[in-house]
């Protein structure tokens, strides 16, 4: 299965591809797309879907990990953020690729097991996971922890539903 997390934005677009197999990660590519501020917000749209796009089409991903929006301090980079993150879900569900959202808090406590971890953290624990070199990009970082966390997740539905279908054969038998 292979897996693209998405770290939204529009000047920077941190994305991460991993491949999960027999239950263990490995990372594909990563990087940044990068977009110029000077250029209007439309703009920058189109070619965040042309190289969200780009990505669809080269990794072929079944699951898409993307970051919720949140308002930090400042309400247009937010609203920025938004439609960055509208064209992502857009070209994913064109993909015919399923889309999964969380909390930056979830991902990092889920990473690093503290929701308040700084960036400079989650890299490190995601080189480790991955057994990677140096990551430059905290926007590539955070695609990675979004990935893997998404992988994380799977893993845990799958163990539940396993453990419900032995429940429910226990019942049927007793």
């Amino acid at each position: 299965m292979i897996i693209l997390g998405i770290d939204p934005g529009s000047r920077f677009l941190g994305y991460a591809a991993i491949k999960v197999e027999n239950g263990e990660m490995k990372p594909l590519d990563f990087g940044v797309l990068r977009f110029d501020p000077d250029t209007p917000l439309t703009e920058r749209l189109e070619s965040i879907g042309l190289g969200v796009k780009e990505l669809f089409t080269k990794f072929k991903p079944e699951h898409l990990s993307l970051e919720k929006i949140f308002l930090g301090k400042n309400a247009d980079s937010a609203f920025k953020m938004g439609h960055a993150r509208g064209v992502v879900v857009y070209e994913a569900l064109l993909a015919g690729c399923e889309v999964h959202e969380y909390a930056t808090r979830a991902v990092k406590k889920g990473i690093t097991g503290n929701g308040g971890a700084e960036k400079e953290h989650v890299r490190l624990v995601v080189r480790n996971m991955l057994k990677l070199g140096p990551v430059k990009s905290l926007d590539a970082s955070d695609a990675l922890a979004m990935a893997c966390f998404h992988a994380t997740q799977l893993r845990v539905i799958k163990m539940k539903k396993a453990a419900k279908a032995r429940m429910g054969k226990v019942l049927e038998t007793a």
